[in-house]
């Protein structure tokens, strides 16, 4: 099945084997993860949607892949519209659609390891309107059909030293405990791979660009723990580590070990486990609590260790940074750089700068109007050249043992137009609202969101995704449950306060379809604030991100006497961390990038 459109007729045959009137294919795995390992990668297999996150429905006579404002461009460059039709969310969900196009009296299938008990419940609500039914599938039928997928990975998991975690594994499982017995229950299940890896200070190599390993988890009231993980994956190495506390299973008995907690309280995330894993609990006659995953904030909230780090991770990742925006300053404008060598170079720097492990995402190269592509990801088919006179967005990051780092800068190749120089100071001076912000404890990010995007709204301008995520310690760089977002309650992690310790990126951006896009992102730590006369505890942001933020695009006159001096400030810390890292022409060129707006 060499194209999509075979996939899709394939896929539709094999529904009519299975008395299936449609099938729901989510962009996830049997843990909920963002970024899921080849085996996983059904969405793309099936439409060539090459984005993070998505989902699609087919049914016998029409099809409808769902993507957020990150994606509105992508998925259409992506996906044939002769196949599918593009919806976008939150505006259209998955259950509203079939709610309306679902046969009547259909048989709706669906995976059970692929989707949480909260969307299997909405969508059978949404289709027993129309008489019909949601099926739980015994066999993925996309796997029936994808003759060539991809086997799990078989790597082996790595032990993450207590020098870079600041926290062994048996006292991480001990204050569980403890938490359990508050809770009055005997077990919790973790199923997510970040918490895992977490939990038990383990790392792995079996997704892309997220260092964890496929593994289910229970952890008991007692500090013991059950580790459910492909026993080939295990070293010696790694079993001294985890020692007598934690039982260690293949990954295939999880279900069954499920089954045999009959009797049992058990703690469940009801938004980072499967349906499958609360029915097979049902089953077993084990009572079901739903809290959330009880490593999920304290592996938010970065303990001194991790803090100090991310600090040091963040410096060399800012010297390679500046190398590569300096090597971009001569090269580019002599032509012959395009999006696919520039993301190659600054990959190559980051690896000259010592312990890169893998990068965190895949870099964001854009060039003219694939920098408007919110998630762009370059390939052959779309590579663009850096021109004069026109912006370059790059939005990279780089896994370390002792961090994980995620940074944006948008250059200029040549001469800017005025408009270009307006856009980009409006995105400055809201990256700079964050970074000053001073607020209570118990705030919300969706609080401050509008921070950033309140010089973009005077002339009627915005951005379609949110201000700040959350980012792990050498783990996702996507992490919950803190961002900065305009949505509230409404969505996870919407309403979450954010705390001392936790990391976020400061991200504000504007995108012009078809000419350029903008965007300026550095991580921030929650830090305490200390105000004379304050009469409620403050927090605020201590900025982690260092490189140069590109002078030729910022218009001076719009900026306060405040902002220019916080500019002016960043840039003199900028010159103090990366400076000592480079020398001749690379650093010269850093101080002058690095010189007061007014000099």
């Amino acid at each position: 099945m060499s194209t999509h459109e075979d996939r899709l007729r394939a896929l539709r045959e094999q529904l009519k084997a299975d008395r299936l009137d449609g099938f729901v294919v989510p962009l996830t795995d049997e843990h909920m993860s963002e970024y899921v390992g080849s085996y996983a990668q059904r969405l793309a297999w099936l439409t060539g949607f090459q984005g993070s996150a998505g989902s699609a429905v087919v049914l016998p006579e029409e099809a409808a892949i769902f993507v957020d404002g990150r994606y509105t461009l992508q998925v259409r460059d992506q996906v044939d519209g002769k196949h599918w039709s593009y919806q976008s969310v939150p505006e259209t969900s998955v259950a509203d659609w079939l709610k309306a196009h679902a046969p009547d009296g259909g048989r709706i299938g669906y995976d059970p390891w692929l989707h949480t008990k909260d969307w299997v419940a909405k969508a059978r609500a949404a289709l027993a309107d129309k008489g019909a039914e949601l099926v739980a599938v015994g066999r993925n039928p996309i796997d029936a059909i994808w003759a060539d997928q991809p086997e799990p990975s078989r790597a082996r998991l790595m032990v993450q030293a207590d020098a870079h975690t600041g926290k062994s594994s048996a006292a991480k499982r001990h204050e569980m405990a403890d938490w359990l017995k508050e809770e009055k229950a005997d077990a919790a299940v973790l199923a997510a791979l970040d918490s895992i890896a977490w939990t038990f200070n383990v790392r792995g190599q079996d997704v892309e660009r997220t260092p964890v390993a496929l593994a289910f988890a229970l952890v008991n009231d007692d500090g013991t723990a059950d580790l459910f993980v492909a026993s080939e994956k295990v070293g010696d190495d790694v079993r001294q580590h985890l020692g007598n506390g934690v039982r260690l299973h293949e990954r295939t008995a999880f279900e069954p070990a499920l089954a045999a907690l009959k009797g049992k309280t058990v703690v469940v995330d009801p938004e980072r486990s499967v349906a499958a894993i609360f029915e097979a609990l049902e089953k077993a006659g084990a009572k079901v609590v739903t809290r959330r995953d009880p490593a999920v904030l304290p592996k938010a909230i970065k303990n001194e260790v991790e803090i100090a780090g991310h600090q040091a991770a963040q410096a060399r990742d800012g010297a390679a940074l500046s190398r590569f925006l300096h090597w971009l300053s001569i090269e580019a404008p002599k032509g012959g750089v395009d999006e696919l060598s520039a993301a190659a170079k600054l990959h190559a720097l980051r690896q000259q700068g010592g312990d890169l492990r893998d990068l965190s995402f895949d870099t964001i190269s854009g060039a003219g109007p694939n920098g408007a592509i919110v998630h762009y990801r370059v390939s052959e088919a779309t590579n663009r050249p850096l021109e004069m006179d026109s912006i370059y967005l790059v939005d990279s990051g780089g896994q370390y043992p002792d961090g994980t780092t995620d940074v944006t800068r948008t250059v200029v190749i040549g001469t800017p137009t005025a408009e270009m120089r307006d856009r980009f100071t409006r995105v400055l001076k809201g990256h700079i609202a964050i970074a000053r912000a001073r607020f209570p404890e118990g705030t919300r990010g969706s609080q401050l969101d509008s921070f950033a995007r309140q010089y973009l709204w005077e002339v009627g301008l915005d951005y379609a995704h949110g201000t700040g995520h959350g980012v792990g310690s050498f783990l996702s760089v996507h992490e919950g449950p803190q961002r900065i977002s305009p949505v509230g309650s409404s969505q996870p992690g919407g309403d979450e306060p954010l705390r001392a310790g936790m990391i976020l990126s400061n991200e504000p951006g504007y995108y012009k379809t078809g000419a350029y896009g903008i965007r300026i992102e550095n991580l921030v730590l929650v830090v305490p604030q200390e105000v004379e006369g304050a009469e409620k505890k403050l927090l605020g942001f201590e900025t982690l991100t260092f490189a140069p933020i590109d002078r030729r695009l910022i218009e001076g006159s719009m900026l306060s006497a405040d902002e220019s001096a916080w500019v002016d400030a960043y840039h003199a810390r900028v010159l103090e961390m990366v400076g000592p890292q480079l020398e001749g022409e690379a650093l010269a060129w850093l101080g002058a990038q690095c010189a007061p707006l007014g000099a």
